[in-house]
């Protein structure tokens, strides 16, 4: 009887043989976020897509950290907030330098058509 109890708790509790794990998409975020701060002077749009994919992958490693935070590193995690945070400015940045130059477009394409009705 204690054998199969233990064959089961196997498969509910990581195996802490080398250390914690770490969360999931942590890298990935934080590298996404990054890319999203660096992107987002390239009229805006490549940043607003890295920073939504970024808070997009990284909802479901903050929900198995939340669920379990014994079995992921906290380096990890911190790795997560980080991108989050990343993504989040990159989002930002990038969404006031793509309506700044739509104005910018919009501005110009109006001054060249009044111009033309002019001549």
């Amino acid at each position: 009887m204690e054998n199969n109890q233990s064959n089961n708790n196997q498969w509910q509790q990581p195996n802490f043989q080398y250390g914690q794990q770490v969360v999931p998409n942590s890298t990935a975020t934080l590298v996404l976020g990054i890319l999203s701060i660096i992107s987002c002077w390239l009229y805006g749009l490549p940043g607003i897509i890295l920073g939504i994919i970024a808070l997009y992958i990284s909802s479901a490693g903050k929900k198995a950290y939340e669920a379990n935070p014994t079995w992921y590193s906290l380096a990890s995690y911190n790795n997560l907030k980080a991108g989050r945070i990343c993504a989040i400015v990159g989002l930002c940045l990038s969404a006031i330098y793509f309506i700044i130059a739509f104005i910018i477009v919009v501005f110009v394409g109006t001054a060249i058509g009044a111009f033309s009705l002019l001549n």
